[in-house]
């Protein structure tokens, strides 16, 4: 051992001025300490500021590969496999690598012991056989007795390690404590493997170590025994290098890993193969099928071989050509039917006209007749005037079915414009003995319309509300927003049903064909008043519950070309809910967007006369 002395240091120079205050051990430790959390501070700085911006850019990926994910049969599919496949390879590499390192230590073990067995017996044989006294000749004889053990040409390069046992006070004589190959220490043996040689007899143990050769540390395995010379007990090691099977290893490892990855690629690329064959076709279904709802008849699937990808493009087009020639049936037979509704309709106008002017005669000299020729002189003119109404409504279906309405859109108060229509509907409310109330905010509403539609949509809504409203009160609320306008009528009359709020807007549809109508009476006043909303952009829903009333909401965007986002108007009424568990309920949505946003509250009204 060698003894580490401290060099002292040149004696201070009388004529140097001592240390300064601020030079002392605890100033430059708090120099150094504020210096650590500066560079300390600008780290998580450099750390902060790299993860902020890379953050957004892995989102972006991640998001990226989740939507491909979603969207992509195709991708899904082969990185499943992929995934599957990576993961198999992992677990066979690693069971297949255990295996092998176990094999190929347990057999350098094997190797190790019987190969320290035999050296051991010669290096004990040499020791006991030995007649030397001297010094010289003692390590003489050590030496090139360990030198024979290290074994230099074998297969496994053995080291050794020779150490006196501790705690021996007899012979005091002994010339050798301890000799080692190359840079070895008794520190590389250890602890445990050492304290099990020391407290055994004859016995062989052994250990897994570490040992430096060169600059490098080498894997390797400690096999220990006792040996004795002179009557000194001394620890013998030998140590058998495994750097050549840990290399063996890891070249073994390296083709594994290599072979997995090139087998991994190979079944992503057959894979992607198989399922292009597979998805593609099914993709290019999809977007003919698209362009068949776009309106597009006739696109086909381009087939191709027989197998059942092929027999599914065939029996798609056969698929399409037949709704091709049915849509084009319908279509020609609707275009005959709107244009033989118009034409009748334009063609009954003057016979309608001449017995229009005959029944107002007789209608009015009906007083002159005897009371049978009087009574069908007034339901001559009554069933006029409901023809007549029938007939305009057919000419105005007609117009939209050829897309010749027109919006006329003015600047106009919708809430003188609603008080002109309760006005209108005065004597009908009276004759059905029903309230009608108007809710709408202090001032005017302007709203760019037609206003010669809207009171005919208002209009119908009030008058279907009291003809089904049983004698109860029809409350009209008005309510606007940023962007649009509400009108909401409700009545509290018989209600509908799921089934007939589906077909309300229907042409030609009534609730209940039995039930005795004396307003109205055509069947198209919502299907018109629906034209009409959608000529304005608008949106006209109905809401329904039997024995609680309907509701009604009429909402238009404020300006023309507007799009509306929310209705200021709640859809289902306030009343009804709370109150009790509803059993059937049905809100139909008209020229509703795709995303239906939740309306606003129609509370902070107050009443208008």
């Amino acid at each position: 051992m060698s003894a580490i002395k401290q060099v002292p240091e040149p004696a201070d120079d009388p004529g140097r001025p001592g240390p300064e205050p601020r030079q002392s051990p605890l100033f430059r430790a708090r120099i150094w300490s504020r210096r650590a959390r500066i560079v300390t501070a600008r780290v998580l700085r450099l750390v902060r500021t790299g993860a902020t911006r890379l953050l957004p850019g892995i989102k972006y990926l991640l998001r990226a590969v989740h939507r491909r994910w979603r969207r992509s049969l195709q991708f899904r599919t082969v990185l499943t496999t992929l995934m599957l496949a990576v993961g198999s390879f992992a677990v066979v590499g690693a069971y297949l690598s255990n295996q092998i390192a176990h094999n190929l230590f347990q057999e350098r073990l094997a190797q190790a012991e019987s190969e320290t067995r035999y050296n051991v017996k010669q290096v004990q044989d040499t020791f006991d056989g030995a007649q030397v006294t001297d010094q010289s000749s003692v390590i003489t004889l050590v030496y090139d007795t360990l030198n024979a053990v290290e074994g230099r040409g074998s297969v496994i390069q053995r080291r050794y390690v020779f150490e006196a046992m501790p705690e021996q006070t007899k012979p005091r004589n002994r010339w050798v404590e301890s000799r080692a190959s190359d840079q070895l220490t008794i520190s590389v043996i250890p602890p445990e493997l050492r304290k099990a040689v020391q407290d055994s007899g004859k016995d062989q143990f052994w250990a897994s170590t570490e040992f430096p050769v060169g600059t490098e540390d080498r894997p390797g395995i400690a096999v220990g025994n006792k040996v004795t010379f002179n009557g000194t007990v001394y620890e013998l090691y030998l140590i058998y290098d495994l750097n050549t099977a840990q290399k063996t290893l890891d070249e073994i490892q390296n083709v594994l890993f290599a072979g997995a990855a090139a087998l991994a690629l190979m079944i992503g690329a057959v894979a992607w193969y198989v399922t292009r064959n597979v998805v593609s076709p099914v993709s290019h279904a999809a977007v003919v099928s698209e362009k068949l709802a776009a309106g597009q008849l006739q696109e086909r699937m381009v087939v191709k071989g027989e197998d059942e990808v092929a027999r599914l493009g065939a029996s798609f087009n056969h698929m399409a050509a037949s709704l091709q020639e049915q849509i084009t049936q319908l279509a020609t037979l609707s275009q005959m039917q709107q244009r033989f509704v118009s034409d009748v309709s334009h063609e009954l106008r003057t016979p309608l006209t001449t017995v229009r002017m005959a029944a107002e005669v007789l209608y009015d000299a009906r007083d002159e007749f005897d009371p049978i020729n009087k009574r069908s002189a007034e339901l001559l003119y009554n069933q006029v005037e409901r023809f007549q109404s029938l007939l305009a409504d057919l000419l105005e279906i007609s117009r939209f079915d050829a897309g010749a309405a027109m919006l006329d859109a003015e600047p106009t108060d919708i809430v003188q414009l609603i008080s002109h229509v309760i006005e209108g509907v005065a004597p009908v409310a009276a004759e059905y003995g029903s309230e009608v109330t108007l809710n709408a905010p202090a001032g005017s509403i302007v709203v760019e319309m037609d206003d010669r539609r809207i009171d005919r949509i208002l209009r119908n809504l009030v008058l279907n509300a009291l003809e089904h409203g049983e004698g109860r009160p029809v409350n009209i609320s008005v309510a606007a927003n940023d962007n649009a306008v509400a009108v909401a009528v409700r009545d509290h009359g018989i209600g509908m049903s799921a089934a007939e709020a589906a077909r309300v807007f229907d042409r030609f549809w009534r609730a209940d064909p039995a039930r005795a109508r004396t307003t109205g009476g055509s069947g198209l006043g919502l299907s018109i008043a629906t034209e009409d909303t959608k000529l304005h952009n608008g949106w006209l829903q109905a809401w329904g519950e039997k024995g609680s009333g309907s509701n009604f909401r009429l909402t238009l965007p404020l300006r023309r070309g507007e799009t509306i986002t929310r209705s200021p108007l709640q859809l289902e009424p306030a009343d009804v809910g709370p109150g009790g568990v509803l059993m059937e309920r049905t809100t139909l949505l008209v020229n509703q967007p795709a995303t239906d946003p939740r309306p606003a509250s129609a509370a902070g009204l107050k009443e208008q006369p």
